[in-house]
């Protein structure tokens, strides 16, 4: 027997077939915290809970394509860089039935969720509260302006500690933190976004050298307006040197 005359009489009913979704952890920067884009369910199960933009995957459509769609539905953005996170499968995740969701994973400076928090209501940008040390892992919760944890649909707090377990791990060995900041910065805006991130103070002077040694950043020649004291040198992420010294893993 060939594949065709295999397949002309092969049953897929045969096996299970469980549902697959995407679903975005979408993080920036707010109030010297990492924050998390949530949208409010309207519908069941877990109606009235927040949970990750996301969505089934379509049969015509890759993961990857999943992911640009349901980004471009969610937020208004189109061009967003997105890397796989994690598949989680635990049988009973979803109360529907057997669902499979590939998590995907981006960093994007806050102004950039503006426009979609403005014209959707059902959206929030909910600070993160880890209530764990480094690389511990585990769940962690999402909180509203006043500080309180805001209930989470399905295992959706279980991906959001695994997104930051995964992001404090890449800061050591990736310029993935260059996602969260203007073209141009200090080196105290750099320093403060590893520190938001890690949870922890870091060494100013241990910090700042070991960025320069790395060769990721380069000054710009130019200086910060608008401020009271010395103005600070503006720095820009130098990508080319980057790719050469560590490849391409942003």
């Amino acid at each position: 027997m060939d594949d065709r005359e295999f397949l002309e009489n092969y049953d897929p009913a045969q096996y299970d077939r469980p549902s697959v979704t995407v679903d975005l952890v979408l993080m920036s920067i707010l109030n010297g915290s990492p924050a998390i884009l949530l949208t409010r369910r309207a519908q069941q199960p877990f109606a009235g809970r927040w949970a990750l933009p996301g969505g089934f995957l379509q049969m015509h459509e890759s993961l990857d394509e999943a992911a640009r769609r349901i980004l471009l539905e969610h937020t208004q953005i189109a061009d967003a860089y997105v890397e796989q996170l994690y598949t989680f499968g635990a049988p009973d995740r979803d109360p529907r039935m057997r669902v499979l969701t590939v998590a995907y994973f981006a960093l994007l400076p806050a102004k950039h969720f503006e426009a979609a928090l403005k014209d959707n209501p059902a959206l929030t940008l909910a600070e993160i509260e880890v209530p764990w040390p480094g690389e511990t892992g585990g769940p962690v919760a999402a909180l509203d302006s006043d500080c309180t944890p805001l209930p989470l649909a399905f295992d959706h707090a279980e991906i959001l500690g695994l997104a930051i377990k995964r992001l404090r791990g890449k800061l050591d060995y990736s310029p993935v933190a260059f996602a969260l900041l203007p073209s141009l910065f200090t080196l105290r805006q750099l320093q403060d976004v590893h520190e938001s991130i890690l949870g922890v103070k870091l060494n100013k002077p241990a910090f700042r050298r070991k960025m320069l040694d790395r060769n990721w950043i380069s000054g710009s020649g130019k200086r910060e307006t608008g401020a009271s004291f010395r103005p600070a040198e503006l720095y820009y992420f130098n990508q080319d040197n980057e790719r050469n010294d560590h490849g391409t893993d942003t």
